[in-house]
C-alpha cells in the first residue's frame, strides 16, 4: 500500500505522515528529508549549491535509508538533527530543483516504496511524480499565517513568526514555479484543509479516506 501526501511546507505533513504510518503498520518516507540530506552533504563537501551537475553527482552516490523511528541516515549516519538546520533549510529549495538531483532521489524513494508492507510518503511531489500511482493521495494544505503560526510555536519563538511567513511564501512560490517536479495539486488528489484540525483531527480524516479507499492492511481493516 502507497499513501502519497503533498503539499506545501509547514503544513505538518512530516508529523501526519508519521502518525498515518503507525496507524497502518506502513514505514513513514520522508522525502523531504532525503534532498535535506542531499543539500547537508554538498554544503559539507564545500560545493556550489547552484550547480546542478556537481549536486546530481552527490545525490547519485549518497546511500539514503532510514532508521526505525523513520530518520533519513547518509551513508550508514544519522542525518538529524543537522539537516534540520537553517543554512540547509535556506538551500534545500535550491539544491532539490535541480533535475538530476531529483531523478536520483525519485529512483530511490521508489525502491524503498516497494518493499512490503508500503509506505506513507510525504513530500513536494510524491502525488505527481514519484507515485502517480498511490493508492491514496493527499494534499495537505493550511494558511501561510496558520502554517507560520505553527512553525513558530513549535521552535518556541512567536516573535518570528512574521518571518516565518514571509519564509514561507518565498519557498512556496519556488517549488511551485520550478520547471522540474514544481509543487501542484493532482487531479485526484483530496484536499485536507487543516486550518480548523489540529494534528489528531487530520489524522484522523486521512484514516478514514484510506479505510474508505480499501487499500488498508488486513490487520487493520
Amino acid at each position: 500500500m502507497i499513501i502519497a501526501m503533498d503539499g506545501p511546507a509547514g503544513a505538518g505533513k512530516s508529523t501526519v505522515a508519521r502518525k498515518v504510518a503507525a496507524a497502518f503498520g506502513l514505514t513513514f518516507l520522508d522525502t523531504g528529508a532525503m534532498y535535506r540530506a542531499v543539500t547537508l552533504a554538498v554544503l559539507e563537501r564545500g560545493l556550489d549549491p547552484s550547480d546542478a551537475e556537481s549536486c546530481g553527482e552527490v545525490a547519485s552516490a549518497l546511500v539514503l535509508d532510514f532508521d526505525d523511528d523513520g530518520r533519513v541516515r547518509i551513508d550508514g549516519r544519522p542525518g538529524e538533527p543537522e539537516i534540520r538546520g537553517a543554512r540547509v533549510t535556506g538551500l534545500v529549495s535550491t539544491v532539490s530543483a535541480h533535475a538530476p538531483v531529483r531523478t536520483a532521489i525519485v529512483a530511490r524513494q521508489r525502491e524503498l516504496a516497494a518493499r512490503p508492507p508500503g509506505v506513507v510518503a510525504e513530500g513536494r511531489d510524491t502525488t505527481t511524480v514519484v507515485f502517480p500511482a498511490a493508492d491514496l493521495k493527499v494534499f495537505l494544505t493550511a494558511s501561510p499565517a496558520e502554517r507560520a503560526r505553527r512553525r513558530a510555536e513549535q521552535e518556541g519563538t512567536p516573535e518570528r513568526a512574521a518571518a516565518i511567513e514571509r519564509d514561507l511564501e518565498r519557498r512556496d512560490h519556488l517549488d511551485s514555479t520550478r520547471a522540474h517536479s514544481p509543487l501542484v495539486r493532482a487531479d485526484d488528489a483530496v484536499c485536507v484543509d487543516t486550518d480548523a484540525l489540529d494534528v489528531d483531527g487530520t489524522v484522523a480524516a486521512i484514516v478514514a479516506l484510506a479505510r474508505e479507499r480499501g487499500g488498508v492492511p488486513k490487520e487493520e481493516a
